[in-house]
C-alpha cells in the first residue's frame, strides 16, 4: 500500500489533509511558483493544530535551481530554522550551471538537516542525465527523490520512472509527483509500482470578502483571480487514501 504526500501551501490545507487521512504533507508557500520555503509562523501554527508529518520545502525562489552565495547561505539558515522548529524531513534541490546535482552544496545541507530526512524535489527532472543524478542522490545519502520522471506530467514520465523504481528503488525511495489525479492513479501505479506518491489535491473556495474592488490586483499581469482561494480539498484526500488502501 503506497504512502500519500500532499503537497499544500496553508494551515488549513494541513488540517484537511490529515482529516482526509494522508500520511505526510509537503508544507510549502506560492505552488504558482512551484513552492517555496513557507513561514515559520505558518509552520507553527500548523504543528500546533495537527500531529501529521509536515516535510517543508527549502527554496528561497521561483526561477532555476542554480543559487547565489546569498541565497544559499538563506536556505541554510532556513534548514536550520524548521529542523529546531520539528519539521519531518526537508525538501530542496540545487543544481550547477550546467544542470548536474550541486554535490557540494547539496552536502552541507544534508549535514545540516541530519537526522531528519531529505528529499531532493524536481530540480532532478531538470538534470541532463537522469542516471547520473539519482546515482549522485544516493551517493550523497539522499533519502527521496520527487520527480516525474523527467517530463511536464507522471503519466507522460511513466516509463522512465518504472525504471528508475526498479533498478534504484533499493536504494532510494523515488516518488512520482506532477498530474497524478484520483482518475489516472491506478493505472499510473500499475506502470510504476512506487511506495510513495506525491499528489495536490485541491479545490478552489471563493473568498469571503464581501466588499470588493475587482479592477485592483496585488500580483503581477500573469495573476490568478483574488476571489478565489485554493486549498486542499478534504475530500478527494480522502478519495484517494481509500483508493490506495
Amino acid at each position: 500500500m503506497p504512502k500519500i504526500e500532499i503537497c499544500l501551501d496553508s494551515v488549513e490545507s494541513i488540517i484537511a489533509a490529515e482529516a482526509g487521512g494522508a500520511d505526510r504533507v509537503e508544507f510549502c508557500s506560492d505552488l504558482f511558483e512551484g513552492g517555496l520555503t513557507p513561514s515559520l509562523g505558518m509552520f507553527t501554527v500548523a504543528k500546533r493544530r495537527t500531529a501529521i508529518p509536515i516535510n517543508v520545502m527549502i527554496r528561497p525562489r521561483g526561477g532555476d535551481f542554480c543559487y547565489s552565495d546569498p541565497e544559499f547561505e538563506a536556505m541554510k539558515e532556513d534548514v536550520r530554522l524548521f529542523k529546531d522548529a520539528g519539521a519531518n524531513a526537508l525538501v530542496f534541490g540545487i543544481l550547477t550551471p550546467e544542470g548536474r546535482i550541486d554535490k557540494e552544496r547539496s552536502r552541507e545541507l544534508i549535514a545540516l538537516a541530519r537526522p531528519l530526512e531529505v528529499t531532493f524535489h524536481r530540480a532532478f527532472d531538470m538534470t541532463p542525465d537522469p542516471f547520473e543524478a539519482i546515482e549522485d542522490l544516493i551517493d550523497l545519502g539522499v533519502d527521496r527523490v520527487l520527480t516525474s520522471g523527467q517530463e511536464a506530467t507522471v503519466p507522460e514520465g511513466a516509463d522512465l520512472l518504472a525504471r528508475l523504481v526498479g533498478e534504484y528503488g533499493d536504494r532510494i525511495v523515488v516518488m512520482p509527483g506532477a498530474g497524478i489525479t484520483q482518475r489516472n492513479f491506478e493505472e499510473v501505479h500499475s506502470i510504476i509500482k512506487a511506495r510513495e506518491y506525491h499528489l495536490y489535491l485541491h479545490s478552489r473556495q471563493p473568498s469571503r470578502m464581501v466588499h470588493r474592488k475587482d479592477h485592483i490586483y496585488m500580483g503581477g499581469l500573469l495573476r490568478q483571480e483574488e476571489y478565489l482561494v485554493q486549498h486542499t480539498d478534504q475530500g478527494l484526500v480522502r478519495a484517494m487514501i481509500a483508493l490506495v488502501r
